[in-house]
């Protein structure tokens, strides 16, 4: 793939949502290679607990907020810091765009085999 197919492939997983705070969040499907980064962070206990792997990688699902880039967190402790600064009103709009997506969450697990 070109550098310039690879840019436009990946604008078009991208979404822009409002949640309930009013802020920006940018909304970008994960890779097959972001989800086993984040089984890394997680851990071998943690990535076996669906309601925690849910939650992180619906957070792991925002790029930016505000138009302030996020980095993919790298391990449990910033996989928490991008749960709580999204909050409930973050992560429900963020659940709620992902359920529209190609791929929803709970596919993403099960191909991830939990």
């Amino acid at each position: 793939m070109t550098p310039s197919a690879t840019i436009i492939a990946a604008a078009a997983s991208t979404e822009i949502v409002t949640d309930g705070e009013g802020r920006r969040l940018l909304v970008r499907k994960l890779s097959a290679l972001d989800r086993l980064r984040l089984f890394k962070a997680a851990g071998p206990v943690l990535a076996q607990n669906q309601p925690w792997l849910g939650m992180a990688l619906i957070a792991c699902s925002v790029a930016a907020i505000d138009d302030v880039p996020m980095p993919q967190p790298a391990n449990e402790l910033q996989i928490e810091g991008m749960i709580g600064r999204l909050g409930d009103a973050g992560l429900a709009a963020v659940a709620h765009a992902l359920q529209h997506s190609v791929e929803p969450v709970s596919e993403m697990l099960t191909s991830a085999g939990n």
